[in-house]
């Protein structure tokens, strides 16, 4: 199964955000290159909150380019057979913490969002995972700074996409 027929999969799969999903599902049907950042109208991007429920936290990425306290996340790329797959990548890839595993049930939320041209959106699938007890976590080359913040913490750092994105998580787990 290629990525594109995953990703619409995934979508109709997905219960929620009614009128959001269906923007995701028209995109992929008028965009066959709708999943790669070559795609200017815009393209799908896959995220994972990295939770931490045992004590109450998330580990967000200070974004080197947009400088703003996020989940880990990103573009999807070839070798990617999944956008669970393309999450998990994204997370471990920028966390550092290895052994996450995603938080079952598909994905937690979308959010599509404006960004500066070329583009002009994402239209982000977020996942959550879980990180292993005693996870260890790196700055990678995409972040300023990885931290670990408090569930209550998260609305004095980050925007409201994150609030959400933890808040539905949080109601899963």
């Amino acid at each position: 199964m290629s990525l594109h027929d995953d990703a619409v999969l995934v979508l109709k799969g997905y219960e929620g955000q009614e009128e959001l999903r269906q923007a995701y599902l028209d995109h992929l049907a008028t965009h066959p290159d709708g999943l790669w950042k070559a795609c200017h109208a815009g393209h799908l991007t896959a995220s994972a909150l990295v939770i931490d429920p045992e004590r109450g936290r998330v580990l967000l990425t200070l974004h080197r380019k947009l400088r703003m306290w996020l989940q880990m996340g990103g573009h999807c790329e070839p070798g990617d057979h999944s956008l669970e797959a393309a999450a998990l990548r994204e997370a471990t890839e920028e966390s550092g913490v290895a052994g996450l595993t995603l938080l079952p049930g598909g994905p937690v939320r979308l959010d599509r969002h404006p960004i500066p041209p070329p583009c002009h959106w994402h239209y982000d699938v977020q996942y959550a995972v879980l990180a292993p007890p005693g996870a260890e976590h790196a700055i990678s080359d995409e972040s300023l700074d990885v931290r670990w913040f408090a569930y209550g913490e998260v609305a004095d750092v980050a925007d409201e996409s994150v609030v959400r994105l933890l808040e539905a998580t949080r109601a899963r787990l």
